[in-house]
């Protein structure tokens, strides 16, 4: 008796310490049904968009959480991660894409190191001709500024591989985003230092509560959204011109493409690793739901058989709805009215270049009230927006 009376302290403390060490690994859901959270910042999504978001808000001394689903069937996921710096028939220079190469290579690398994997790849973007106008309006540009197009020295190198009649140019630097690596390896940090939450976000949920929001029993001081199409539908931010369209991919596998490059015809043919290969995509603008169509895997395969050489596998084809809108430039700012609530999206098809640069830009903002770029706040759709 005198025994069990004497180790009671210490089968106390050994209670206690264990109680500690199970709530310090329990999950950010399990300890939310037991108590209230309070936080500065909760940002909504972890696509391209919100990864760089919270990338950047956890070098400061913020307190967030982010809430994401892990749905795959989004715009950051079902993409290549392609950068390609310029765009269209007139091949021009994409928006600010000398400014924002200087930034984001150095910031994939970074972020790549600090996960240990490879965040980013140069490949450079072969661009086979399918027309002779197609040829000369490339030669044409490539008189004008040659600064992101080459003349390939050997046009015959790729015929082992594709059929081309009217030879190729070369768009260089290009670069590959390894999304398939860096989205779930930032993923992982973030559950392992209790700043996700898995969960789909509930608008219906939110509340504004003083000068801050109540999300079931989170206290935040402020909400940023970063869940690309679904920000289209949200009723603070409904009334941007959201412009939202829909693309499509299929992967295959080959052991005999090279993987060296991006290859284009028509469509973007992006090596993803291991044999595999991303090939897209599509524009469509009137869509009635997110599902893979018929009539892009015909048209995909068609090419393929005419294109390719060699053999190859397809696997997969997936689909997704891009954030894009009319301006093509993205919304990164708070509401007029509802000062708290804030949008990180409309990136449209150049996320992996235009998030790590408006991302940090943002953080600034936020931490040390430095203007962002005009052209990019929300601000400037002021008046529409105050009728939400």
């Amino acid at each position: 008796m005198i025994f069990l009376l004497s180790s009671f302290p210490l089968l106390l403390f050994y209670s206690f310490t264990l109680y500690l060490l199970v709530k310090q690994k329990s999950t950010i859901k399990e300890q939310l049904y037991l108590n209230s959270m309070q936080i500065e910042y909760l940002i909504v999504g972890q696509g391209i968009s919100g990864t760089w978001l919270s990338y950047y808000l956890n070098k400061t001394n913020k307190t967030f959480l982010v809430i994401d689903d892990n749905n795959q069937l989004t715009a950051s996921r079902a993409a290549a991660g392609i950068i390609n710096p310029v765009t269209g028939r007139r091949i021009v220079k994409t928006w600010m894409i000398d400014e924002l190469l200087l930034r984001l290579l150095p910031a994939y690398n970074q972020f790549g190191k600090e996960l240990g994997i490879n965040a980013i790849f140069q490949k450079n973007v072969i661009d086979f001709h399918p027309t002779p106008q197609m040829k000369n309006a490339f030669d044409e540009r490539l008189k004008e500024d040659n600064s992101f197009l080459k003349k390939p020295p050997e046009e015959n190198i790729f015929h082992p591989y594709f059929n081309y009649e009217f030879g190729f140019g070369e768009v260089n630097p290009c670069y590959m985003v390894n999304q398939l690596e860096l989205l779930p390896a930032w993923r992982k940090k973030l559950l392992a230092e209790n700043k996700l939450l898995e969960e789909n976000f509930d608008i219906k949920e939110l509340r504004r509560m003083g000068k801050g929001i109540q999300y079931k029993n989170i206290d935040a001081e402020k909400i940023i959204f970063c869940d690309g199409a679904a920000s289209a539908t949200n009723p603070f931010f409904k009334n941007l011109p959201f412009s939202l369209n829909k693309g499509e991919a299929v992967i295959i596998e080959s052991t005999e493409i090279p993987s060296s490059n991006i290859f284009k015809k028509g469509m973007m043919l992006a090596p993803l690793g291991n044999n595999l290969f991303w090939i897209g995509s599509n524009y469509t603008w009137d869509f009635t739901d997110i599902n893979p169509t018929e009539q892009f895997r015909v048209q995909t395969e068609s090419l393929l058989k005419t294109w390719l050489k060699v053999s190859y596998k397809i696997l997969e084809h997936k689909a997704a709805v891009r954030p894009a809108n009319v301006e093509r430039r993205p919304f990164v700012g708070f509401h007029p009215v509802h000062k708290n609530i804030g949008l990180f999206n409309g990136m449209g098809t150049k996320g992996c270049s235009l998030a790590p640069y408006f991302a940090f830009q943002f953080t600034q903002s936020l931490v040390y009230n430095k203007q962002v770029n005009p052209e990019v706040d929300i601000s400037r759709f002021q008046k529409i927006l105050s009728r939400s």
